[in-house]
């Protein structure tokens, strides 16, 4: 039985009937999987929490700090916090979820309408290789400084 086989049984619809029910229950594993063996040891089952809860935290503060750069560079480190979480948080996995039923059907979208995905690819790409042309040009990063007394 493969993992994807093994985790897909231990999530049943039940499991997370409501939205508030996960958020503080671990999400299901596969049994006799290292994460069981963790959570089983008195004390270390809630410092692996605390340690996966902590790691997403900096991909997700990661993906937000780069926010302030043009281009999709905040979306990758959201989104590998996000599947940490999700690994031992069912709120999380829920949220995935949902995020990568909207990447598939936008993948799906892009295939079906090449020309419209590429026009607003490269015109995504153009208007940040202008933003930054027009920082470095007008010497905006220096002129703010100025403005602020930095």
């Amino acid at each position: 039985m493969s993992l994807a086989n093994s985790t897909s049984k231990a999530r049943s619809p039940t499991s997370s009937s409501t939205p508030d029910e996960g958020l503080g229950h671990p999400a299901p594993a596969p049994n006799a999987g290292w994460r069981d063996r963790i959570r089983s040891k008195p004390g270390v089952g809630h410092g692996y929490r605390v340690a996966v809860f902590a790691v997403g935290l900096v991909f997700i503060a990661l993906g937000f700090a780069l926010a302030v750069l043009p281009g999709p560079l905040t979306i990758p480190p959201v989104l590998v916090g996000l599947w940490i979480w999700s690994t031992e948080f069912r709120f999380a996995e829920r949220l995935f979820e949902s995020f990568k039923t909207k990447a598939r059907e936008a993948w799906a979208h892009a295939k079906t309408h090449p020309r419209s995905s590429a026009a607003v690819t490269i015109g995504g790409l153009g208007a940040a290789g202008l933003a930054m042309w027009a920082i470095s040009h007008y010497e905006l990063v220096a002129k703010g400084r100025d403005a602020i007394g930095a």
